[in-house]
């Protein structure tokens, strides 16, 4: 019986999605690979809602563990989660959602020195959901050296309206304080074009900054979306 209704399962799993995406584009997405910086408000709701999508193959790239701070936001946190690493929690997630992807985590904060330590090679897209310029621009380097699609997440903190963001190429946005230090950061690095997620709200002035929510979890599902609808746009 056990074994029937596991196959069952297989069957209905992503009978919703194939109704939009149609049977190939579910094959797309299984045979995808993406790696996921960064499992906070932003992150780990876009790993969420790309395990949800049937991305094969995932990497899970954090060294943060949660805690109570993160409760208000993040789709890892819980009072029994509170101490546990977040690229553990993401994995028994993605699994218990689909058993047969392949997951990896790298327990690591990324930043340029250590960068070398993760291998691009393989991959489909890459989503930057990280917090630091640093590690940011250097995802853009790494990126562009290894011709891998990069979508990155621009600020979600002291932001209350979840419907102002938007897609852009970075040197098209405005307002947005973190985009406009990484557009000179970009420039130094001779890097033309970065899509990313970004919000039109001018921010409120908190240090640390507030966030809600709502708010960050927007842009991680945005972000995800435009993965699943790049990937499947691929081949035609």
């Amino acid at each position: 019986m056990s074994q029937q209704k596991d196959r069952i399962t297989m069957e209905k799993r992503y009978q919703r999605t194939a109704l939009i995406t149609g049977g190939d584009g579910i094959e797309k997405l299984k045979s995808a690979a993406v790696a996921v910086f960064g499992l906070g408000g932003v992150g780990g709701y876009a790993a969420e809602a790309l395990a949800r999508s049937g991305i094969g193959t995932m990497a899970l790239v954090d060294n943060d563990i949660i805690d109570e701070t993160n409760l208000n936001r993040q789709i890892l946190a819980l009072q029994s989660t509170l101490g546990r690493r977040k690229t553990e929690l993401m994995k028994e997630r993605i699994l218990d959602i689909n058993p047969d992807a392949c997951v990896d985590t790298y327990d690591m904060f990324f930043l340029p020195e250590n960068s070398d330590d993760f291998d691009f090679d393989g991959y489909d897209y890459i989503v930057d959901a990280v917090d630091t310029v640093a590690a940011k621009t250097e995802l853009a380097v790494k990126a562009r050296e290894a011709g891998i699609p990069l979508i990155s997440a621009m600020g979600t903190g002291n932001k209350m309206e979840a419907g102002m963001f938007e897609t852009a190429d970075i040197y098209e946005s405005a307002v947005c304080p973190l985009a406009r230090v990484m557009r000179k950061e970009l420039r130094k690095r001779g890097i033309e074009h970065l899509k990313i997620v970004y919000s039109r709200e001018v921010p409120l002035r908190n240090d640390p900054p507030g966030s809600m929510p709502f708010v960050p979890p927007a842009a991680g599902m945005i972000m995800a979306g435009e993965v699943v609808k790049d990937i499947l746009k691929e081949g035609g």
